[in-house]
Protein backbone atom coordinates (compact mmCIF):
# COMPACT_ATOMS: atom_id res chain seq x y z
CA UNK A 1 0.00 0.00 0.00
CA UNK A 2 1.40 3.32 -0.90
CA UNK A 3 1.91 6.10 1.81
CA UNK A 4 -0.86 8.31 0.90
CA UNK A 5 -3.32 5.96 0.81
CA UNK A 6 -1.74 4.38 4.21
CA UNK A 7 -2.04 7.78 6.01
CA UNK A 8 -5.56 8.37 4.83
CA UNK A 9 -6.86 4.82 6.50
CA UNK A 10 -5.10 6.27 9.28
CA UNK A 11 -6.95 9.39 9.95
CA UNK A 12 -10.31 7.45 8.82
CA UNK A 13 -9.25 5.18 11.83
CA UNK A 14 -8.25 7.37 14.41
CA UNK A 15 -10.95 10.41 14.08
CA UNK A 16 -13.09 12.38 16.60
CA UNK A 17 -11.78 11.40 19.38
CA UNK A 18 -8.38 12.47 21.70
CA UNK A 19 -7.28 9.88 23.74
CA UNK A 20 -4.27 11.18 26.59
CA UNK A 21 -4.58 7.36 28.69
CA UNK A 22 -2.41 4.54 28.49
CA UNK A 23 -3.98 1.74 26.21
CA UNK A 24 -3.01 -1.72 26.35
CA UNK A 25 -3.01 -3.89 23.00
CA UNK A 26 -2.66 -7.73 21.99
CA UNK A 27 0.15 -8.58 19.70
CA UNK A 28 -0.45 -11.94 17.92
CA UNK A 29 1.23 -13.85 15.45
CA UNK A 30 -0.79 -16.40 13.60
CA UNK A 31 -0.69 -15.49 10.62
CA UNK A 32 1.48 -15.33 7.53
CA UNK A 33 1.07 -12.02 6.21
CA UNK A 34 1.72 -9.42 9.42
CA UNK A 35 3.73 -6.62 8.73
CA UNK A 36 7.56 -6.72 10.53
CA UNK A 37 7.76 -5.47 13.85
CA UNK A 38 9.58 -2.74 13.19
CA UNK A 39 6.71 -1.39 10.92
CA UNK A 40 4.27 -2.37 13.57
CA UNK A 41 5.67 0.19 15.92
CA UNK A 42 4.04 3.28 14.27
CA UNK A 43 0.60 1.44 14.44
CA UNK A 44 0.76 1.03 17.77
CA UNK A 45 1.39 4.16 18.53
CA UNK A 46 -1.65 5.55 16.67
CA UNK A 47 -3.76 3.86 18.79
CA UNK A 48 -2.31 5.84 21.54
CA UNK A 49 -1.02 2.19 22.83
CA UNK A 50 2.03 1.87 25.74
CA UNK A 51 1.30 -1.02 26.49
CA UNK A 52 1.73 -4.73 24.46
CA UNK A 53 0.76 -7.81 25.62
CA UNK A 54 2.56 -10.94 23.58
CA UNK A 55 1.73 -14.76 23.45
CA UNK A 56 5.24 -15.57 23.81
CA UNK A 57 8.91 -13.89 24.00
CA UNK A 58 9.06 -13.22 20.20
CA UNK A 59 12.78 -12.01 20.30
CA UNK A 60 12.26 -9.57 16.59
CA UNK A 61 9.46 -7.80 18.28
CA UNK A 62 11.38 -7.37 21.56
CA UNK A 63 14.48 -5.81 19.50
CA UNK A 64 12.40 -3.79 17.24
CA UNK A 65 10.72 -2.20 20.06
CA UNK A 66 14.03 -1.68 22.05
CA UNK A 67 14.19 2.39 23.39
CA UNK A 68 10.21 3.03 22.30
CA UNK A 69 9.26 3.24 25.73
CA UNK A 70 6.54 1.18 24.97
CA UNK A 71 5.83 -1.79 28.53
CA UNK A 72 5.78 -5.27 27.25
CA UNK A 73 4.54 -8.70 29.19
CA UNK A 74 5.68 -11.70 27.76
CA UNK A 75 4.40 -15.18 28.11
CA UNK A 76 5.00 -18.72 28.96
CA UNK A 77 2.68 -20.54 27.07
CA UNK A 78 0.63 -23.67 28.93
CA UNK A 79 3.28 -26.45 27.39
CA UNK A 80 5.74 -24.61 29.35
CA UNK A 81 4.61 -24.76 32.65
CA UNK A 82 5.85 -27.85 33.59
CA UNK A 83 9.30 -27.57 32.85
CA UNK A 84 9.21 -24.35 34.75
CA UNK A 85 8.62 -25.89 37.79
CA UNK A 86 12.65 -26.67 37.54
CA UNK A 87 14.09 -23.16 38.57
CA UNK A 88 16.97 -23.66 36.12
CA UNK A 89 14.75 -23.63 33.61
CA UNK A 90 13.00 -20.80 34.79
CA UNK A 91 16.08 -19.02 35.00
CA UNK A 92 17.52 -19.94 31.74
CA UNK A 93 14.43 -19.05 30.09
CA UNK A 94 14.59 -15.64 31.78
CA UNK A 95 18.12 -15.02 31.04
CA UNK A 96 17.12 -15.83 27.36
CA UNK A 97 13.76 -13.90 27.14
CA UNK A 98 13.92 -11.01 29.09
CA UNK A 99 16.98 -10.32 30.97
CA UNK A 100 19.02 -10.47 27.51
CA UNK A 101 16.59 -7.41 26.07
CA UNK A 102 16.21 -5.06 29.38
CA UNK A 103 16.79 -2.35 30.05
CA UNK A 104 16.44 -1.54 26.49
CA UNK A 105 13.06 -3.32 25.83
CA UNK A 106 10.77 -2.08 28.89
CA UNK A 107 9.72 -5.89 29.75
CA UNK A 108 7.60 -5.71 33.22
CA UNK A 109 5.18 -8.71 33.21
CA UNK A 110 5.25 -12.35 32.71
CA UNK A 111 2.37 -14.12 32.36
CA UNK A 112 2.36 -17.61 33.29
CA UNK A 113 -0.20 -19.88 31.24
CA UNK A 114 -3.03 -18.64 29.58
CA UNK A 115 -7.12 -19.40 31.38
CA UNK A 116 -5.44 -22.85 32.78
CA UNK A 117 -8.48 -23.18 35.41
CA UNK A 118 -10.80 -23.68 33.14
CA UNK A 119 -9.03 -26.34 30.86
CA UNK A 120 -10.53 -28.70 33.60
CA UNK A 121 -6.98 -30.44 33.17
CA UNK A 122 -5.54 -31.37 36.64
CA UNK A 123 -2.52 -32.07 35.65
CA UNK A 124 -2.38 -28.95 34.34
CA UNK A 125 -3.59 -26.65 36.77
CA UNK A 126 -1.27 -28.48 39.44
CA UNK A 127 1.69 -27.19 37.49
CA UNK A 128 0.60 -23.31 37.81
CA UNK A 129 1.00 -22.15 40.52
CA UNK A 130 4.77 -23.71 41.29
CA UNK A 131 5.58 -22.54 37.70
CA UNK A 132 4.91 -19.14 38.58
CA UNK A 133 6.38 -19.59 42.26
CA UNK A 134 9.72 -20.64 40.29
CA UNK A 135 9.51 -17.93 37.62
CA UNK A 136 9.55 -15.27 40.28
CA UNK A 137 12.31 -16.94 42.30
CA UNK A 138 14.32 -16.59 39.26
CA UNK A 139 13.37 -13.04 38.98
CA UNK A 140 14.75 -12.46 42.77
CA UNK A 141 18.04 -14.23 41.73
CA UNK A 142 18.98 -12.27 39.02
CA UNK A 143 17.61 -9.40 40.76
CA UNK A 144 14.53 -8.60 38.27
CA UNK A 145 11.85 -8.57 40.20
CA UNK A 146 11.29 -5.18 41.38
CA UNK A 147 10.90 -4.22 37.83
CA UNK A 148 8.95 -7.60 36.34
CA UNK A 149 5.95 -9.27 37.83
CA UNK A 150 4.40 -12.84 37.29
CA UNK A 151 0.86 -13.49 36.75
CA UNK A 152 -1.43 -15.60 34.85
CA UNK A 153 -4.66 -14.94 32.58
CA UNK A 154 -8.04 -16.26 33.53
CA UNK A 155 -11.08 -16.59 32.01
CA UNK A 156 -14.20 -15.58 33.19
CA UNK A 157 -15.40 -19.07 33.94
CA UNK A 158 -13.44 -19.29 37.03
CA UNK A 159 -16.68 -17.18 38.73
CA UNK A 160 -19.46 -19.63 39.52
CA UNK A 161 -21.77 -16.87 40.49
CA UNK A 162 -21.95 -13.12 38.57
CA UNK A 163 -25.22 -11.91 39.07
CA UNK A 164 -25.86 -9.23 40.87
CA UNK A 165 -22.09 -8.25 39.84
CA UNK A 166 -22.10 -7.79 44.04
CA UNK A 167 -22.57 -11.47 44.71
CA UNK A 168 -19.61 -12.50 42.30
CA UNK A 169 -17.68 -15.28 43.51
CA UNK A 170 -15.57 -17.93 42.19
CA UNK A 171 -16.60 -21.43 41.68
CA UNK A 172 -16.65 -23.52 44.56
CA UNK A 173 -14.38 -26.39 42.76
CA UNK A 174 -11.65 -24.06 42.16
CA UNK A 175 -11.40 -21.99 45.31
CA UNK A 176 -8.93 -24.29 46.80
CA UNK A 177 -6.65 -23.81 43.57
CA UNK A 178 -6.97 -20.16 43.20
CA UNK A 179 -6.29 -19.26 46.38
CA UNK A 180 -2.87 -19.94 47.07
CA UNK A 181 -2.52 -18.04 43.50
CA UNK A 182 -4.45 -15.33 44.89
CA UNK A 183 -1.87 -15.14 47.95
CA UNK A 184 0.99 -15.24 45.73
CA UNK A 185 -0.07 -11.91 43.92
CA UNK A 186 -0.46 -10.69 47.20
CA UNK A 187 3.42 -11.36 47.98
CA UNK A 188 4.06 -10.32 44.92
CA UNK A 189 2.50 -7.47 44.38
CA UNK A 190 1.36 -8.91 41.05
CA UNK A 191 -2.06 -8.19 39.05
CA UNK A 192 -4.95 -10.48 38.92
CA UNK A 193 -5.50 -10.93 35.10
CA UNK A 194 -9.08 -11.58 33.30
CA UNK A 195 -9.99 -12.21 30.27
CA UNK A 196 -13.59 -10.53 29.44
CA UNK A 197 -15.78 -10.94 26.51
CA UNK A 198 -19.24 -9.39 26.30
CA UNK A 199 -19.19 -10.64 22.98
CA UNK A 200 -19.88 -14.41 24.18
CA UNK A 201 -22.93 -13.22 25.93
CA UNK A 202 -24.38 -11.40 22.92
CA UNK A 203 -23.43 -14.64 20.80
CA UNK A 204 -24.86 -17.16 23.06
CA UNK A 205 -28.81 -15.16 22.91
CA UNK A 206 -28.94 -12.30 20.59
CA UNK A 207 -32.52 -11.91 21.23
CA UNK A 208 -32.72 -11.69 24.90
CA UNK A 209 -29.29 -9.60 25.04
CA UNK A 210 -29.22 -5.41 24.61
CA UNK A 211 -26.76 -4.89 22.26
CA UNK A 212 -26.86 -1.44 23.88
CA UNK A 213 -26.00 -2.74 26.67
CA UNK A 214 -22.81 -4.80 25.27
CA UNK A 215 -21.82 -1.87 23.12
CA UNK A 216 -21.76 0.81 25.20
CA UNK A 217 -24.33 2.34 24.01
CA UNK A 218 -26.79 4.87 25.23
CA UNK A 219 -29.29 2.41 27.71
CA UNK A 220 -31.25 2.72 30.71
CA UNK A 221 -28.91 -0.24 32.04
CA UNK A 222 -29.68 -2.43 35.39
CA UNK A 223 -29.10 -1.93 39.20
CA UNK A 224 -27.52 -4.31 41.30
CA UNK A 225 -30.20 -4.64 44.18
CA UNK A 226 -27.64 -5.08 46.62
CA UNK A 227 -25.52 -2.32 46.34
CA UNK A 228 -28.28 -0.07 44.27
CA UNK A 229 -25.02 0.51 42.27
CA UNK A 230 -26.26 1.16 38.60
CA UNK A 231 -24.77 -0.89 35.67
CA UNK A 232 -24.65 0.89 31.69
CA UNK A 233 -22.78 -1.75 30.36
CA UNK A 234 -22.06 -5.29 30.43
CA UNK A 235 -18.52 -5.17 30.87
CA UNK A 236 -17.95 -3.10 33.83
CA UNK A 237 -20.87 -5.71 35.21
CA UNK A 238 -18.28 -8.85 34.49
CA UNK A 239 -15.55 -6.49 36.18
CA UNK A 240 -17.16 -5.58 39.39
CA UNK A 241 -18.41 -9.39 40.07
CA UNK A 242 -14.83 -10.17 39.61
CA UNK A 243 -14.27 -7.61 42.22
CA UNK A 244 -16.72 -9.15 44.42
CA UNK A 245 -15.20 -12.20 44.08
CA UNK A 246 -12.05 -11.69 45.21
CA UNK A 247 -13.32 -9.84 47.96
CA UNK A 248 -15.29 -12.36 49.19
CA UNK A 249 -12.22 -14.55 49.86
CA UNK A 250 -10.42 -11.33 51.11
CA UNK A 251 -8.36 -9.83 48.56
CA UNK A 252 -10.92 -6.94 48.46
CA UNK A 253 -7.47 -4.50 47.37
CA UNK A 254 -5.81 -6.79 45.04
CA UNK A 255 -4.67 -5.17 41.97
CA UNK A 256 -7.12 -6.37 38.53
CA UNK A 257 -6.90 -6.54 34.72
CA UNK A 258 -8.76 -7.04 32.11
CA UNK A 259 -5.83 -9.20 29.79
CA UNK A 260 -7.89 -9.41 26.55
CA UNK A 261 -11.40 -7.94 25.43
CA UNK A 262 -12.64 -7.21 22.18
CA UNK A 263 -15.17 -7.70 19.58
CA UNK A 264 -14.86 -9.28 16.08
CA UNK A 265 -15.34 -7.46 13.01
CA UNK A 266 -16.90 -10.71 11.10
CA UNK A 267 -18.05 -13.70 11.81
CA UNK A 268 -20.05 -17.55 10.61
CA UNK A 269 -23.69 -16.99 10.14
CA UNK A 270 -24.32 -18.61 13.85
CA UNK A 271 -22.38 -15.71 15.26
CA UNK A 272 -24.16 -13.22 15.78
CA UNK A 273 -23.40 -9.27 16.09
CA UNK A 274 -19.82 -9.98 14.43
CA UNK A 275 -19.70 -7.03 11.91
CA UNK A 276 -17.50 -3.95 11.75
CA UNK A 277 -20.05 -1.67 13.04
CA UNK A 278 -20.48 -3.76 16.15
CA UNK A 279 -16.43 -3.89 16.21
CA UNK A 280 -16.56 -0.29 15.98
CA UNK A 281 -18.70 0.91 18.44
CA UNK A 282 -17.32 -1.70 21.13
CA UNK A 283 -13.46 -0.89 20.76
CA UNK A 284 -14.54 2.47 20.18
CA UNK A 285 -16.61 3.23 22.75
CA UNK A 286 -14.25 1.39 25.26
CA UNK A 287 -11.16 3.41 24.14
CA UNK A 288 -13.02 6.35 25.20
CA UNK A 289 -13.96 4.83 28.38
CA UNK A 290 -10.16 3.90 28.82
CA UNK A 291 -9.41 7.55 27.82
CA UNK A 292 -11.93 9.17 30.61
CA UNK A 293 -10.09 7.34 33.03
CA UNK A 294 -13.83 6.26 34.86
CA UNK A 295 -13.52 3.47 36.80
CA UNK A 296 -16.69 0.57 37.52
CA UNK A 297 -19.27 1.65 39.81
CA UNK A 298 -17.53 -0.69 42.74
CA UNK A 299 -14.31 0.93 41.54
CA UNK A 300 -14.90 4.52 40.81
CA UNK A 301 -11.48 5.97 41.27
CA UNK A 302 -9.42 3.08 40.00
CA UNK A 303 -7.98 3.52 36.02
CA UNK A 304 -9.27 1.21 34.38
CA UNK A 305 -6.19 -1.31 33.15
CA UNK A 306 -7.35 -3.05 29.81
CA UNK A 307 -5.64 -5.08 27.24
CA UNK A 308 -7.57 -4.84 23.64
CA UNK A 309 -7.62 -8.00 21.70
CA UNK A 310 -6.31 -7.52 19.26
CA UNK A 311 -4.38 -5.38 16.91
CA UNK A 312 -4.07 -7.69 13.71
CA UNK A 313 -6.62 -10.09 12.14
CA UNK A 314 -4.27 -13.52 12.07
CA UNK A 315 -5.22 -15.45 9.24
CA UNK A 316 -3.98 -18.63 10.67
CA UNK A 317 -6.06 -18.89 13.96
CA UNK A 318 -8.06 -22.23 13.96
CA UNK A 319 -11.86 -22.33 15.17
CA UNK A 320 -14.89 -20.17 13.91
CA UNK A 321 -14.43 -17.13 11.64
CA UNK A 322 -14.83 -14.24 14.45
CA UNK A 323 -11.09 -15.57 16.14
CA UNK A 324 -9.42 -14.53 12.51
CA UNK A 325 -11.21 -11.15 12.63
CA UNK A 326 -10.79 -9.78 15.92
CA UNK A 327 -8.23 -7.40 14.85
CA UNK A 328 -7.94 -3.39 14.49
CA UNK A 329 -5.87 -3.82 11.63
CA UNK A 330 -5.91 -5.37 8.87
CA UNK A 331 -2.38 -7.50 7.99
CA UNK A 332 -1.47 -4.88 5.68
CA UNK A 333 -1.39 -2.08 8.11
CA UNK A 334 -4.66 -0.54 6.70
CA UNK A 335 -7.51 -0.47 9.69
CA UNK A 336 -10.38 -3.27 10.19
CA UNK A 337 -12.50 -0.38 10.61
CA UNK A 338 -12.65 3.11 11.58
CA UNK A 339 -12.53 3.45 15.32
CA UNK A 340 -13.30 7.09 15.64
CA UNK A 341 -10.77 8.20 17.70
CA UNK A 342 -7.43 9.93 17.69
CA UNK A 343 -4.21 8.90 19.66
CA UNK A 344 -2.66 12.04 21.31
CA UNK A 345 1.09 11.00 23.08
CA UNK A 346 1.07 12.07 26.99
CA UNK A 347 2.25 15.62 25.88
CA UNK A 348 -0.86 16.17 24.35
CA UNK A 349 0.54 16.41 20.88
CA UNK A 350 -0.79 14.06 18.15
CA UNK A 351 1.04 11.39 17.00
CA UNK A 352 2.55 11.31 13.83
CA UNK A 353 1.05 9.71 11.19
CA UNK A 354 2.48 5.53 10.74
CA UNK A 355 4.38 4.32 7.62
CA UNK A 356 3.28 1.61 5.46
CA UNK A 357 4.47 -1.49 6.58
CA UNK A 358 7.06 -3.56 4.78
CA UNK A 359 6.29 -6.43 3.05
CA UNK A 360 6.11 -9.55 5.66
CA UNK A 361 9.65 -11.36 6.46
CA UNK A 362 9.06 -14.73 5.07
CA UNK A 363 12.24 -15.96 6.34
CA UNK A 364 11.87 -19.17 8.54
CA UNK A 365 12.22 -17.29 11.94
CA UNK A 366 9.22 -15.03 10.95
CA UNK A 367 7.17 -18.13 9.90
CA UNK A 368 4.00 -18.22 12.83
CA UNK A 369 4.31 -22.17 12.52
CA UNK A 370 8.01 -21.91 13.24
CA UNK A 371 10.15 -21.11 16.52
CA UNK A 372 9.29 -21.26 19.95
CA UNK A 373 7.12 -18.33 20.02
CA UNK A 374 4.80 -18.87 17.77
CA UNK A 375 4.16 -23.29 19.51
CA UNK A 376 2.91 -20.75 22.46
CA UNK A 377 0.19 -18.79 21.34
CA UNK A 378 -1.00 -21.90 19.20
CA UNK A 379 -1.20 -23.85 22.39
CA UNK A 380 -3.48 -20.48 24.01
CA UNK A 381 -5.66 -20.54 20.95
CA UNK A 382 -6.97 -24.18 21.65
CA UNK A 383 -7.85 -22.50 24.51
CA UNK A 384 -11.07 -20.77 22.33
CA UNK A 385 -13.54 -23.72 22.62
CA UNK A 386 -12.76 -23.59 26.42
CA UNK A 387 -13.56 -19.87 26.61
CA UNK A 388 -16.88 -20.42 24.26
CA UNK A 389 -18.71 -23.18 26.79
CA UNK A 390 -17.31 -21.82 30.12
CA UNK A 391 -17.48 -18.18 29.58
CA UNK A 392 -20.59 -18.35 27.38
CA UNK A 393 -22.44 -20.49 29.83
CA UNK A 394 -21.41 -18.16 33.10
CA UNK A 395 -22.82 -14.56 31.16
CA UNK A 396 -25.87 -16.34 30.08
CA UNK A 397 -26.94 -16.87 33.29
CA UNK A 398 -25.77 -13.22 34.27
CA UNK A 399 -27.69 -11.92 30.83
CA UNK A 400 -30.90 -13.34 32.01
CA UNK A 401 -30.89 -12.16 35.32
CA UNK A 402 -30.03 -8.59 33.61
CA UNK A 403 -32.47 -8.86 31.40
CA UNK A 404 -35.37 -10.06 33.78
CA UNK A 405 -34.19 -6.60 35.59
CA UNK A 406 -35.27 -4.69 32.31
CA UNK A 407 -38.91 -6.31 31.80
Amino acid sequence: MNEWLFTYFCVGLLSHVKIGTSIGINYGQIANNLPTPENVIPLVKSIGATRVKLYDADPKVLKAFANTGVEFTVSLGNEYLAKMRDPDCAKAWIKSNVQAYLPATKITCITVGNEVLTFNDTSLSGCLLPAMESVHTALVNLGLDKQVSVTTAHSLGVLGSSYPPSAGAFRKDLVDCITPILDFHVKTASPFLINAYPYFAYKGSPKQVSLDFVLFQPNQGIVDPASNLHYDNMLFAQIDAVYAALASLGYKKLLLHISETGWPSKGDEDEAGATPENAKKYNGNLIKLISSKKGTPMRPNCDLNIYVFALFNENLKPGPTSERNYGLFKPDGSPAYSLGISAVTAANTTVASPTPPALPDTSSGNDPDSGSGSTGYLSISSATKARYEFVGSVMLVLVFFLISLLL
